[in-house]
This record gives structure tokens, sequence and C-alpha cells, in this order.
């Protein structure tokens, strides 16, 4: 597994250069609604698999709706961050994100997905310690997300980050992690 080295600000959302320890570098930085075309070669690049753990279910491409949901964030509610390759014209390889619940401020939802050929490199352990520090210093309580029982490598992730895990009433095939701040 390659190590992750941020180059530039760590827990803030300003751009960011980042370089695995294999010299690959990457630009981390939030998303824009000029990203919808990206975002959507983004999740249609991923595995049927990958495309399963994070939406939970067999999407080929965002609806409309959801693509609008995720590149036009209100930054108050929805913290979006999006990972290229190379440089800021790069391909978009990582997303994460969180949103605030409604009606409760002090808690929030996230997700991350990366694309298969960049898993086990370090972007989704990056990106998961950015969020969640950002989320701490923004004043929340709770951030939670929904993993499926099968992806060993989000689960691992999030207790290796100090997260813990809870059931999801109703749901056998989820196990919600939580970082309680």
């Amino acid at each position: 597994m390659d190590a992750a080295t941020l180059v530039g600000p760590s827990t803030d959302l300003a751009d960011a250069a980042l370089r695995l320890r294999s010299g690959e570098s990457f630009v981390v930085r939030p998303v824009r609604p000029q990203d919808a075309d990206a975002e959507q070669v983004f999740v249609r690049s991923l595995s049927t698999a990958s495309r399963v753990l994070r939406f939970h279910v067999g999407i080929r491409e965002l609806a409309p709706d959801q693509l609008r949901a995720m590149t036009q964030v209100d930054p108050r509610r929805h913290v979006a961050l999006v990972v290229q390759h190379g440089d800021a014209s790069g391909p978009i390889v990582a997303d994460a994100r969180y949103a605030i619940d409604d009606g409760d401020d002090t808690t929030a939802e996230f997700a991350i997905a990366v694309a298969d050929e960049w898993q086990g490199h370090g972007l989704g352990r990056h990106l998961l310690a950015r969020i969640v520090e950002h989320a701490r210093r923004r004043g929340l309580r709770l951030l939670y997300g929904d993993v499926m029982h099968e992806n060993r490598r989000m689960i691992a992730l999030a207790r290796e980050a100090g997260g813990h895990f809870v059931r999801v009433p109703g749901d056998a095939t989820l196990t919600r992690v939580v970082f309680d701040f």
C-alpha cells in the first residue's frame, strides 16, 4: 500500500497537492458545478462492484438530479472533495463528501469512492481523515456512513480511523460507521 503525503493544507478545503510514495501526484479540491461531466465519467468508470459498494445499488451512471446534487453543493450543508490524477486537468479518481442531516445540524452522513485502479494506494485513507477532521473542526457531533458488509476495505479503513460500528435498523446488508466528536 502506498502512503499518501499531503503537500498542501490538510484540514481546510483549499486545493492541495497529494503525492503517493510511488511518486504519483494528485490534486485534492472541493467539487465545483463545472465538474458534472467529469464526475459522471468517474462514476461510469467504476466497476459494477465499486458502484454497488458506493451507492448500494447497481447504477451505471448518476441520474441528472443526483449529478446536480453531487456537483452543485451548498457548502454550508454539503462538503464534497474530488481527487484528480496529475493536475487540475486530470481525471477525477476519487470523491469524498459529507452532507449535514436535515433537522440536525450536528450530524452528517459521509461517503467515499475511489477508482478501482487507485484503491489500496492511500487515497481513501487520506480523504476519510480529511473529512473527519473537517467535520470535527466544524463542530459536528456525529459523522456516519452506511457501509455494505462485504466492503471490507472501507470497514478496515474506518476502524483504523477510529470509527465504531452499529447496526442499521431494518437492513441486514449494512453496518453504520460512526465517528463521535
